[in-house]
């Protein structure tokens, strides 16, 4: 009996150490091996898979491993690189779960110099794709330990995800990582978006008479609609509300551009995402920054110029191009001014996708020139086409000239004349379409000149930088001091509608050096010229 009752416990006990075991092998594991710092098999000193770099030490408190990053002179970066792969299946989302603590952090020379978390997801050519990760930052002394839990979208291209724990050149400061983990997440756990705040129309407080003429399309150019003059757009893209939601120097520099450079139209690039409060930096839903685009529209207009808004996205037209369309034509709609340029660059799409819309990995997608021209990759699998966005304008009761870009990064125009155009309302102003024209980008007549011999061109973005640009083959780089006279040349032969790209002193090709508004030898002086009226003569057709 004793015998039998102690083959029973250990009976039990067995069961209960198995049961035990199964529910911790279960839990689980961390996709970012060792984010707990408890291994240490290849030197005892330091946790396996953690790099050791100049500026960090890996210490043990109260029974706790961690690595510590301290700045020791002011300016001084310190930053600890992980590199994971996706697994597969790709997961929806990424659950982060970190526990530091920080002392004496003060930034450096700029307010973002500080301690900080930076995350990436690259693709398999290691490029950076959207949506980046939150970066969460640390100013001053944490009274004791801190712990985060947040969840990250996985893009559909990318293959791994960087986790960088950084001190980045502050004054000051020393960072303790005591835990950084990475679990595959459902997409019911990724936080939802802030509510829309939906636009009403733009109340305007400039006379009328100050106003620019409405236009519209008469066959392949531009009139007013009252007394149908001709009305030729000519004048500079400033850039920067693309990349930020406060924008540098806008409301300046479009005075500038119409005051003192005899622009008569400004393109302005704006971002969907910034529009509707999206970025991790915004906290009031977008109004800020659509105030400062109301503005921009504001100074132009006043001038009696127009102002094209460029939704400034890359690849193809998706739902969220069209939610914007449909909220910045209600605020705008039938502004004299003001023009829609529908989507920035579209490439790497059939001509049917471009206009109609499908899924993106259509087999026979457009074969663009220098498929490396940006990065940037748009999020989803199914493009609405160009058409939902005209619709989508046209449904919230806006007649606004529109603008459509082509394909090959909004270059080539020519699938518009081969029964790809938009279709638009018989009251609408009508639709203009644009072309992208740099130095690397050839048959003028085919990609161009074709379509304006029955549609109104708007020449968005034309310019020449003075070195060759990477992703330029050798042999496609040209002087820009002999291509831009007959850029400038074929424009005025034709005349085609444009703005100079761009008027902003670090955005290439660059019209202005500086602040100060000063050309640019190589092209700025160029533009600044035609745009005074001086004639440039075509003398080598591309």
């Amino acid at each position: 009996m004793i015998s039998s009752r102690v083959s029973s416990a250990s009976l039990i006990l067995l069961l209960l150490l198995t049961s035990a075991s199964a529910i911790v092998g279960d839990e689980p594991q961390s996709l970012l091996r060792n984010g707990n710092f408890q291994k240490t098999t290849g030197d005892p000193q330091w946790p396996d898979g953690w790099p050791h770099v100049d500026g960090t030490t890996f210490e043990q408190e109260n029974g706790t491993r961690f690595l510590r990053l301290h700045s020791s002179k002011p300016g001084q970066m310190i930053l600890v690189y992980r590199q994971m792969p996706i697994p597969s299946p790709r997961p929806a989302a990424l659950e982060i779960k970190f526990r530091l603590r920080y002392s004496d952090i003060k930034p450096g020379e700029k307010s973002w110099y500080d301690g900080r978390i930076i995350c990436h997801f690259k693709n398999a050519d290691e490029k950076v794709v959207k949506p980046e990760p939150l970066t969460p930052a640390f100013h001053g002394t944490s009274k004791d330990w801190v712990e985060r839990d947040y969840f990250v979208k996985v893009p559909s291209t990318a293959t791994v995800f960087e986790v960088m724990p950084c001190l980045f050149r502050p004054a000051s400061g020393t960072l303790d990582l005591a835990k950084f983990e990475v679990f595959a997440a459902a997409a019911d756990k990724l936080p939802k978006p802030p509510p829309i705040i939906p636009s009403t129309v733009m109340v305007s407080t400039i006379a009328p008479e100050k106003l620019p003429p409405e236009a519209h399309v008469v066959g392949n150019a531009l009139q007013t609609i009252a007394g149908n003059k001709p009305v030729w757009l000519q004048g500079l893209c400033v850039d920067s509300l693309e990349w930020s939601a406060g924008g540098e120097h806008i409301t300046q520099s479009i005075a500038i551009a119409i005051d003192q450079w005899r622009a008569n139209v400004v393109r302005l690039p704006v971002n969907e995402e910034f529009w509707f409060g999206r970025s991790k930096w915004q906290k009031d839903g977008g109004i800020g920054y659509r105030k400062i685009v109301d503005s921009a529209i504001d100074a132009a207009a006043s001038r009696g110029s127009y102002l094209a808004l460029d939704l400034h996205r890359f690849g193809a037209p998706m739902p969220a191009h069209a939610e914007f369309w449909t909220d910045a034509a209600t605020r705008y709609k039938n502004h004299p001014a003001v023009i829609f340029e529908l989507f920035n660059e579209a490439h790497g799409i059939s001509w049917k996708t471009w206009r109609d819309g499908g899924p993106l990995k259509d087999p026979a997608g457009h074969k663009d020139a220098n498929a490396a021209e940006n990065a940037e990759q748009e999020e989803g699998e199914v493009s609405v086409g160009m058409q939902a966005l005209v619709n989508a304008i046209r449904a919230a009761g806006a007649r606004n000239l529109i603008i459509a870009g082509g394909l090959d990064w909004g270059y080539d125009l020519s699938g518009v004349v081969q029964g790809f155009d938009l279709k638009d309302k018989t009251d609408g102003d009508g639709i203009v379409y644009s072309s992208h024209i740099y130095p690397w980008k050839k048959d003028w007549q085919g990609k161009v000149l074709d379509a304006a011999a029955k549609y109104p061109i708007f020449v968005g973005e034309i310019g020449c930088p003075l070195q060759r640009m990477s992703f330029i083959p050798p042999e496609q780089h040209e002087d820009p001091y002999t291509w831009a006279p007959d850029a400038l040349g074929l424009i005025q032969k034709y005349k085609l509608n444009w703005t100079g790209f761009s008027f902003h002193p670090k955005c290439a090709p660059m019209v202005i050096s500086d602040w100060q508004y000063t050309p640019t030898p190589y092209w700025g002086a160029f533009v600044k010229d035609a745009l005074a009226g001086k004639a440039f003569t075509l003398t080598k057709m591309r």
